[in-house]
């Protein structure tokens, strides 16, 4: 098993959701972001590295119809395909390490808040940033949550890229414009405070 995904499984197998770090009843921050766009309800979405997280559940309670998670993690996934029961089905359930995949089909709407930061290697940041490139929709939109520069240098064990704003714009220039960014305040179930730079960025037309 690849060290990554022994890693996640080992957490998934351990920790109960409510205990995670990254646990949001609600991702308000996501949310605020994504329903600003009023996609329709046929836009492809995808939440990558999205492992057991709620935002599949309100996307589905909003009426998307091809909603998609990636997460490297199969007990991750499994224990979200258990809490969706009959819904599960309206999802594709993708178990693949986000740095070195293949995508099948072009999104409208990219979302990551949990994969992207834990890419310390430039060789897997330039191929994460490849495979989105090419398989989202031009016009379409990717929104990075990552930790910022006042954020933490690890999170659950293992060591993260932190971002300033000007830093992240310039990465994914000149194939995606911002559109915004805001710098929110994570609690976690423990009560730690974390620091989070979300950017949504749109694909450009040329």
């Amino acid at each position: 098993m690849d060290p990554k995904q022994e890693h996640w499984e080992a957490v998934y197998r351990h920790k109960p959701l409510e205990s995670v770090s990254w646990y949001q009843p609600v991702p308000e921050t996501s949310l605020a972001f994504f329903q600003n766009l009023a996609l329709g309800p046929d836009a492809a979405l995808i939440d990558v590295g999205g492992g057991d997280s709620l935002l599949a559940d309100h996307w589905l309670d909003l009426g998307y119809r091809q909603v998609s998670v990636l997460d490297i993690s199969p007990t991750a996934l499994e224990r979200a395909r258990q809490r969706l029961g009959n819904q599960a089905s309206q999802v594709e359930w993708i178990c693949a390490n986000a740095a070195h995949w293949t995508p099948t089909r072009s999104y409208d709407f990219w979302h990551d808040r949990a994969a992207f930061h834990f890419l310390t290697a430039a060789e897997d940041i330039q191929n994460y940033l490849d495979i989105a490139t090419n398989h989202i929709k031009p016009g379409g939109y990717l929104l990075l949550g990552t930790f910022s520069q006042d954020g933490p240098e690890k999170c659950s064990g293992l060591p993260v890229t932190r971002y300033a704003e000007a830093d992240l714009k310039a990465l994914l220039a000149p194939q995606f414009e911002c559109v915004s960014c805001r710098q929110p305040i994570h609690q976690t179930p423990s009560g730690a405070l974390q620091a989070f730079l979300f950017c949504l960025l749109r694909k450009t037309l040329g």
